[in-house]
């Protein structure tokens, strides 16, 4: 609504822009971009001027993120593609609005001597796995591909970091790994990707609250400018992105190193590309029961990708 001319309307006015005082957001070491913005200040400053404050909380996966985000605890969190999906069809009013990255996160893990080859061979085994996430998606479209279901083996339900504890620790048998705690698993613990599959990796997506899109659409915009401003910088500086984890993560160089060979930040704008492989991964799930044979997935998918905010008409 914009102010007029007339005094009258300059308190109200006054009192919109107030409205917001301060922006809440994740950052997660799954997440690369929010690093960098975190530690350089880009919101901080184009909000300064706004009289609007930052606060910062993190994410330890996608079912954090998008917990978060349905509580009202964040206003952005960051989560896989397909998690925001299962989320939104389960009532979670969220919009994806940003590709902060195309990666190959998730694999599924096991230690090198536990005998475990292929999909088929976790039947009967004890799998780790954080439900609700891009990891937990990507073990139960494996198993479909095998002719398995989840009831074939059985869930140990553990964020990200503790499944690979468990694995080596020797308490399950495999493990629905999410990157950095994945490459670390390998370099560090000699563990085994023992099946990958980068296109059944969905992109990793930052939602908004449908209903902040919807009050604030400026800070939307300034929000993704950011972002866009923080990704530039990482793709100019990966040194400095690289430190940014090692120094969130307390992994060494060489864990970082092989989490950023399959992170791919050049592709931000979110739209057909990032629907086609959500629906792709949203199809695989109702045809495995995971959601409701009466969904339509599809609008689903619509529902959920907001392409007002994208880099190319948020940075104005």
């Amino acid at each position: 609504m914009a102010c007029g001319a007339l005094a009258l309307l300059a308190a109200p006015c006054l009192a919109l822009a107030a409205e917001v005082k301060e922006v809440r957001l994740d950052w997660a070491t799954y997440n690369p971009v929010s690093l960098v913005l975190k530690e350089k200040g880009f919101l901080e400053e184009a909000l300064k001027q706004k009289g609007i404050g930052v606060r910062w909380v993190q994410s330890l996966g996608s079912n954090k993120a998008l917990e978060f985000l349905n509580g009202g605890a964040i206003d952005f969190g960051s989560s896989a593609g397909a998690a925001a999906l299962l989320a939104r069809i389960n009532g979670n009013p969220v919009k994806a609005i940003y590709a902060f990255s195309q990666p190959e996160w998730t694999a599924l893990v096991t230690r090198k001597d536990s005998g475990i080859a292929k999909p088929a061979d976790l039947k009967g085994k004890r799998i780790a796995v954080t439900r609700g996430t891009d990891p937990h998606i990507f073990l139960i479209r494996a198993l479909q591909g095998a002719g398995l279901t989840e009831k074939d083996a059985k869930l140990v339900l553990l964020q990200h970091a503790d499944g690979r504890t468990a694995l080596e620790r020797g308490d399950v048998d495999a493990w629905a790994g999410l990157d950095p705690m994945m490459a670390a698993a390998e370099i560090e613990g000699g563990s085994v990707l023992f099946f990958r599959d980068a296109s059944a990796n969905t992109w990793g997506v930052l939602d908004v609250r449908e209903d902040f899109a919807k009050d604030h659409p400026d800070l939307v915009a300034t929000v993704i400018a950011a972002y866009e401003r923080a990704r530039t910088y990482a793709l100019a500086n990966p040194a400095a992105v690289q430190a940014a984890l090692i120094a969130a993560t307390k992994l060494p160089e060489a864990v970082i190193a092989r989490q950023l060979t399959r992170t791919d930040l050049s592709q931000p704008a979110i739209g057909p590309v990032q629907a086609a492989s959500i629906r792709a991964a949203g199809l695989a799930l109702q045809q495995a029961g995971v959601i409701p044979a009466g969904t339509d997935v599809a609008a689903a998918v619509d529902g959920l990708i907001d392409t007002r905010f994208s880099p190319a008409t948020a940075q104005r």
